[in-house]
């Protein structure tokens, strides 16, 4: 459903690019919720298990910077991991309101019988695109996600200018 704003040419362009971006991702992500939920975790607590999981221990702050999400509510996703044997805090010796978050053997077994179903049905998921238009949207994706970020407004009007850099 593209806009119904009667702005500049590119702001309906941008509007329409993204209202399809945020539909397809709501869509996406709506598919495959309901196969993690299924397993008896929320999208909270798989991103979070699968991230210790790949990256090892981490703290709070950094699982809410690579999670997106508040650090109020990694908090709350973390105490309902523990309650179910999930993970368990540690508190650093050098600075003990750090706390990393560790995977108990419990939770290890549980993400690693999860990721890979997981990461199987993303792949079919993506499958209705080509090898070139998954990397061209990666691209974009990753370009369109920093943009804002210090300097970009400079890399921004080269763009629009037709200048590659």
């Amino acid at each position: 459903m593209p806009t119904h704003h009667r702005g500049s040419e590119s702001e309906v362009r941008a509007l329409n690019a993204y209202i399809n971006l945020v539909r397809a991702s709501d869509s996406l992500v709506s598919r495959l919720s309901a196969q993690i939920e299924a397993t008896g975790l929320t999208l909270p607590q798989f991103g979070i298990l699968e991230a210790v999981y790949h990256l090892g221990p981490l703290c709070q702050k950094t699982l809410a910077e690579k999670l997106l999400r508040s650090s109020g509510n990694i908090t709350v996703v973390v105490a309902n991991l523990e309650k179910h044997g999930w993970v368990r805090g540690v508190r650093e010796a050098e600075d003990r309101r750090m706390i990393q978050i560790h995977l108990t053997p419990r939770g290890r077994k549980l993400i690693a019988r999860v990721f890979p179903k997981h990461a199987k049905e993303i792949a079919k998921q993506f499958g209705v695109l080509s090898v070139v238009e998954q990397e061209t949207l990666r691209g974009l994706c990753r370009k369109l996600g920093t943009a804002g970020k210090c300097g970009d407004e400079s890399a921004q009007r080269r763009h629009q200018k037709g200048e590659t850099k």
